[in-house]
């Protein structure tokens, strides 16, 4: 299966389950990709035949940015959500929600959780 990769994106939220976590917020970045046939964009170089990476952004963006969610997991499922409604083209996404600055004591680079789903039949 063909994928497309959107990677690194970062953003501004309010989702946590420490009250100072959604009163001041934090950045959340994330990586998303999508599976999806390919063959026709690469074939012809129509972008009306592959899905528009800019419409990936932003409604990760609106997700991210949107209403508060208390967790990372969370997140990761209304995004995934989102970008399977976004095109009918797109059978699976795969979404990584980083949390760069958790409120954990300790050293570490981050914390992420990482989902896959897939297009149901129905939709």
């Amino acid at each position: 299966m063909d994928r497309i990769q959107v990677t690194g994106m970062r953003f501004y939220g309010y989702h946590g389950v420490f009250a100072e976590e959604t009163k001041l917020g934090q950045r959340f970045n994330v990586d998303l990709s999508i599976g999806l046939d390919l063959s026709s964009a690469g074939k012809t170089d129509d972008l009306r035949e592959s899905v528009n990476y800019a419409e990936l952004y932003n409604v990760t963006k609106q997700v991210v940015e949107g209403a508060p969610l208390q967790l990372v997991e969370a997140l990761a499922e209304r995004i995934a959500a989102h970008v399977l409604l976004l095109d009918s083209r797109i059978l699976e996404t795969t979404i990584k929600v980083i949390k760069p600055d958790p409120p954990i004591a300790g050293h570490y680079e981050h914390v992420a959780v990482e989902i896959h789903r897939k297009r149901a039949d129905d939709q």
